[in-house]
């Protein structure tokens, strides 16, 4: 069996695949065909040492993957043969509150992942995915859709008729402007691209804003929403960013930290979340129910995410070297078997 290995901290270049043995089942687990992983920004963050966890030794990496369960360890009676399930990020977080404990060992951080041709999990780690996507689009709810939805639903909790701002366009700012649209809101989004802002607003983005040509661009989220500011921001940013989403947020609005392409530390100014009565939240991708709950709204609303590239299995390294270039719009996913 065929899976891939990195080492953290010594860059996407050490990724490398190997034979390794299929995994015995122990008791509640059960093994799947994995047919598509799709990548993070966490990805590279394990690949470049800066991630919040890391392993010594290589780990095979990758949190997001859909396949077919193709066997059933002693008890496991969740699922049957043939099911199509995708992994949950967080193996023990399956609903209710975070806590140390739920949260522990991700896939694919010190906890082995998920880019292998098979992968054996406990039964109660993996969500059913809507039966109209295809699996390159169902592998990206685990992470940057369960993200999103965290964001808007559970943490904002942004009703219809709100506005949100999204910055830029990767995975989890394009799965919150499709989620933000299907649920009746106004959606902001911002890029240093004309293109893909062009693209966005096919997808339904009430506004876009190119932050080159507008550095400032807090001040036309303001006008943008009338002098109000928007109900909630996915903050993907990082230091860079910030203090310019505090300052887009309305009065008691909500900016979720959800990531930090610039890097994180750098000041900002707790003052303005006082006068603004604003909520400043760090959002760890979610729970198997969040994922479930996303799920359903997917497929009522048929929702297609938007995939920007499919690379081969033995093309992983290039998948990699993608999503670092930047030029991706929407998700990157590795097909692991048809």
């Amino acid at each position: 069996m065929k899976a891939y290995r990195i080492r953290s901290g010594a860059g996407i270049g050490t990724l490398e695949s190997f034979e390794r043995p299929s995994l015995a089942l122990a008791a509640g687990q059960v093994r799947i065909r994995v047919r598509a992983v799709s990548l993070n920004f966490r990805d590279l963050m394990i690949a470049d040492g800066s991630y919040l966890a890391s392993s010594d030794t290589p780990v095979v990496p990758g949190s997001d993957a859909v396949g077919e369960i193709v066997e059933l360890g002693a008890g496991a009676s969740r699922w049957k043969l043939g099911d199509r399930v995708a992994t949950s990020f967080f193996p023990y977080w399956h609903a209710g509150a975070p806590t140390a404990h739920n949260t522990r060992d991700p896939f694919g951080a010190v906890a082995d992942g998920v880019l292998a041709e098979e992968i054996v999990v406990y039964e109660d780690s993996v969500f059913a995915v809507p039966a109209h996507l295809d699996d390159a689009q169902a592998a990206t709810l685990t992470c940057a859709g369960v993200t999103a939805w965290n964001a808007l639903f559970v943490d904002a909790r942004v009703q219809p008729g709100a506005s949100v701002l999204l910055l830029g366009t990767g995975g989890v700012s394009i799965w919150g402007l499709q989620l933000a649209k299907a649920a009746g809101l106004r959606a902001i989004i911002t890029s240093s691209s004309d293109d893909k802002l062009a693209r966005a607003k096919a997808l339904g983005a009430d506004a876009t804003i190119n932050y080159r040509a507008t550095p400032q661009w807090q001040d036309e989220v303001r006008r943008l929403t009338d002098g109000r500011g928007v109900d909630a921001v996915l903050e993907v940013g990082g230091q860079g960013t910030l203090q310019r989403s505090i300052d887009a947020a309305a009065i008691g609005g909500a900016i979720s930290i959800i990531g930090g392409v610039s890097g994180f530390g750098g000041d900002f100014n707790p003052f303005s979340l006082i006068t603004g009565v604003k909520r400043l939240s760090g959002i760890f991708v979610g729970s198997r129910a969040m994922a479930e709950d996303l799920s359903r709204f997917v497929a009522v609303k048929a929702i297609a995410p938007v995939v920007d590239r499919v690379f081969a299995f033995d093309q992983a390294r290039q998948a990699y070297e993608h999503l670092q270039s930047g030029a991706h719009f929407g998700k990157v996913v590795i097909e692991v078997a048809r």
